[in-house]
């Protein structure tokens, strides 16, 4: 698989990088990190986790921003537009496996075309954003995916 230029992905989310190297710690897999004898935190893995949580933040934040106010109401909005599915399906409309740096098995067993990869791809790729350009520029991103932009 020959891996698209990163500075690509910018446009398609519409946000540019102060930092070229954050954007490529959030395409870098652990597996591939490994391999090339990285620096232990060159890695999307950390990133993931943070943008987990960012993007359940600004989902919510859009979702009471949208006039609703029961926790409940709030809880399964969000369940409805943070899962799995919804976050892969937004990784696949940016063709975000063809950016990222796969290990040599992961690339041979194309990992991103089941389970989670591709969310967790997404999530770093947010949580780098989030790094780079603070609440704002994450928010942004999300809404022009359409993750908030129905919330």
């Amino acid at each position: 698989m020959n891996r698209r230029d990163p500075a690509e992905i910018e446009a398609r989310i519409g946000y540019a990088f102060m930092s070229g190297e954050l954007l490529e710690r959030a395409l870098t897999r652990l597996a591939y990190t490994l391999e090339a004898g990285l620096p232990p935190g060159a890695h999307m893995d950390a990133l993931a986790t943070l943008g987990d949580a960012v993007i359940n933040v600004a989902v919510v934040e859009a979702v009471v921003a949208g006039g609703a106010h029961d926790k409940g109401a709030i809880t399964n909005q969000k369940m409805n537009l943070v899962n799995m599915t919804r976050l892969r399906g937004l990784a696949e409309g940016l063709d975000l496996a063809d950016y990222v740096r796969w290990g040599k098995g992961e690339a041979a067993q194309t990992v991103w075309t089941s389970g989670r990869v591709l969310a967790e791809c997404l999530e770093a790729l947010i949580g780098a954003v989030y790094l780079d350009g603070g609440m704002s520029a994450a928010a942004g991103v999300l809404r022009r995916l359409g993750l908030t932009g129905k919330a």
